[in-house]
């Protein structure tokens, strides 16, 4: 079992940045060219010339470069971008974006990547730039660190101003890149992806996103607590659950040992309140945290006999998947951003666990509990609402991917009657790690040719017959190394 990884300006300058992309972008969905389907006819700027691919892109106001990485095949920028902080008020103030740049052509189309939370700064291909053999433009969250204004005002992180941040860098890169757009990202980032599609729907060509929750009311999860009576065997849930309830029985002499290791380490535990109710809050993970990133195969790691095992065996079973340090101060700043957001639009799940019996003293934790209370927050119970109706009566050509053992999977997308040209797959057995990749051949097949369709590269015999779709560019063991499997990272109870 892999352990949980440690770590994961002037009105002048505003002025000359914001032109090209308008003074306001309130009307998130009436005012937007019509980019979508059609794309843009030709690029301006000497796209017939020879202008070296970082001069055009630095050409663009308020971009500059942090730095290139070279790798074959390919040039990959890590740039900074100027955004206003409020898209409402572009003139109140502006905060740098990072950005990279998977540059390959300018003939071939281009994925726009989020995650949702900090970008990476080393070149990685998504599975739908492999499959298009296109190019990639990744975009960090605001918020994360360093993509955070200053001063922050917390107010200005919202799903709307996020995907305002994408419009507009969508709308000045579409100079440099005019062929088809598609938006993708897993888990949050295929959130994102979805709710820039919501809100401005005429830029993309088509959507894939990847193991994306869809938390529509926020004060209903039942849905979580039939998936975790289900899921997997029951030998194998019977194993975890025991576990589980080890670690709380054997609070006291574990606690000590996390005091010891917190000591050692620095960590402290303001932000929670006390270090009893981060040591409580990893062990309440460890079930989810469990199906979130491992496969039923992975259940003969766990202790068969909690009752009769030792201290460091169920200390090692719970730190393995849940991350003893995550809720400390010093490990849940990096995600103030996302625990913000899912106490004022996104929701979180809050699951029973009746195995438990008494033994928990906090249940689980409302995201309140994990953003320090100078930063004010206030539920909006229709945000998702609205998403939810939208995809499922507006939705075209998007793709949603899920992995049947996956806990995010128990709220996903649906699709309605208004969907057009849109799919919800999911992976047997899939975790959150779940790709097209990963589908049964049929279905692999379509969303293939769909993706290849969207982009507007399916070759001829793909069009006459999609069963015949496969990427176009062959896996790269360095570039796509994320596409077959799911990233360990800290904070488990996260999308």
């Amino acid at each position: 079992m892999r352990k949980a990884l440690t770590g994961v300006l002037s009105l002048a300058v505003l002025i000359g940045t914001l032109g090209a992309a308008g003074a306001s972008a309130g009307a998130a969905t009436a005012a937007e060219p019509d980019a979508k389907r059609s794309g843009l006819a030709a690029v301006r700027g000497g796209e017939a010339g020879n202008e070296d691919i970082k001069d055009r892109i630095l050409a663009i106001p308020g971009m500059s470069l942090i730095e290139e990485k070279p790798y074959a095949g390919y040039r990959y920028f890590v740039l900074n971008y100027t955004q206003p902080v409020d898209h409402r008020r572009p003139s109140r103030g502006t905060f740098q974006q990072r950005i990279t740049v998977l540059h390959k052509d300018t003939a071939r189309p281009t994925v726009f990547a989020t995650s949702g939370y900090n970008v990476s700064t080393n070149p990685s291909r998504s599975e739908p730039t492999q499959i298009i053999d296109g190019n990639q433009v990744s975009l960090e969250y605001r918020f994360f660190t360093p993509s955070r204004p200053a001063p922050a005002d917390w107010t200005k992180l919202d799903i709307w101003q996020a995907a305002s941040d994408q419009h507009r860098v969508f709308t000045a890169l579409k100079k440099v890149y005019p062929k088809k757009w598609l938006a993708t990202g897993g888990s949050k980032g295929g959130m994102t992806a979805t709710y820039f599609e919501r809100f401005y729907p005429k830029d993309m060509d088509g959507v894939v996103a990847y193991v994306a929750p869809n938390d529509v009311d926020d004060r209903e999860d039942s849905a979580y607590d039939r998936f975790f009576r289900n899921v997997g065997t029951k030998e194998c849930r019977d194993k975890l659950q025991a576990v589980q309830r080890e670690a709380l029985i054997r609070r006291a002499p574990l606690q000590k040992r996390f005091e010891e290791y917190a000591a050692a380490n620095g960590l402290t535990f303001t932000t929670l309140g006390s270090l009893d109710r981060a040591y409580e809050a990893a062990v309440m993970d460890y079930v989810f945290g469990f199906w979130q990133y491992s496969l039923l195969a992975d259940c003969t790691e766990i202790p068969a006999d909690a009752k009769n095992a030792t201290d460091d065996a169920i200390w090692d079973s719970v730190d393995g998947i849940s991350g003893f340090s995550f809720y400390s101060d010093q490990d849940l700043e990096t995600y103030t951003p996302y625990y913000y957001q899912a106490g004022t639009q996104l929701g979180s799940p809050d699951i029973r666990q009746p195995w438990l019996g008494n033994l928990s003293r906090y249940g689980y934790q409302a995201p309140r509990s994990f953003v320090p209370r100078s930063i004010p927050m206030k539920f909006d119970r229709g945000a998702m609402r609205d998403v939810d109706s939208w995809v499922r009566n507006n939705a075209r050509q998007m793709l949603y991917v899920y992995g049947e053992n996956d806990p995010w999977s128990a709220e996903p997308f649906r699709l309605g009657r208004g969907a057009k040209d849109s799919y919800v797959y999911t992976v047997p057995g899939g975790n959150h790690g779940a790709r097209v990749s990963g589908l049964p051949e049929d279905r692999r097949a379509k969303a293939t040719a769909a993706i290849l369709r969207w982009a507007g590269v399916a070759p001829a015999a793909v069009q006459a017959d999609p069963a015949k779709a496969k990427p176009l560019a062959k896996f790269d063991t360095k570039l796509d190394q994320l596409n077959g499997e799911v990233e360990r990272g800290e904070g488990i109870l996260r999308p």
